[in-house]
């Protein structure tokens, strides 16, 4: 996982696909640029959120994941290894207010890091684009 991004993400390179810690101000001009290179671009906010279920139901939405989401990690996990469901030929999630979480459930803002991490990884191997952007208090905007 990432503490900074690039100043300009290339978002269509999957080389540097992964998860990335961000300022308030980063993430409209993250959205701007997924949307610019026909990403599939997806914000989750997560004000508030204190635990796995509020974030399992969170991400159900604003990601549009299947019906058939079980609403557990595992569930959680194929779909964001495999999201077919959610058209675009690369993926920008972006995650406001994810401070909420990280102080509140840290366990659950952790297993989430691993998840999209992984996801990331399993998108760079077939030459996919994927992104997670999370907006954390303390970091600058690039």
């Amino acid at each position: 996982m990432n503490s900074a991004h690039p100043l300009d993400p290339d978002l269509t390179r999957p080389s540097q696909n992964g998860v990335y810690f961000v300022g308030d101000g980063d993430l409209a001009r993250l959205a701007d640029a997924g949307r610019r290179d026909e990403l599939a671009v997806c914000r989750t906010d997560l004000t508030g959120c204190a635990d796995k279920a509020g974030l399992l139901q969170r991400l159900a939405a604003s990601l549009s994941l299947p019906a058939d989401f079980g609403q557990n990690w595992d569930a959680l996990a194929d779909c964001l290894r495999d999201p077919a469901w959610l058209p675009g030929w690369g993926h920008v999630l972006l995650f406001d207010h994810a401070g909420d979480l990280q102080r509140d459930a840290v366990v659950d803002f952790d297993v989430l890091l691993g998840m999209l991490d992984d996801a990331a990884t399993f998108a760079q191997d077939a030459e996919r684009p994927f992104f997670a952007f999370f907006s954390l208090p303390g970091h600058h905007n690039a």
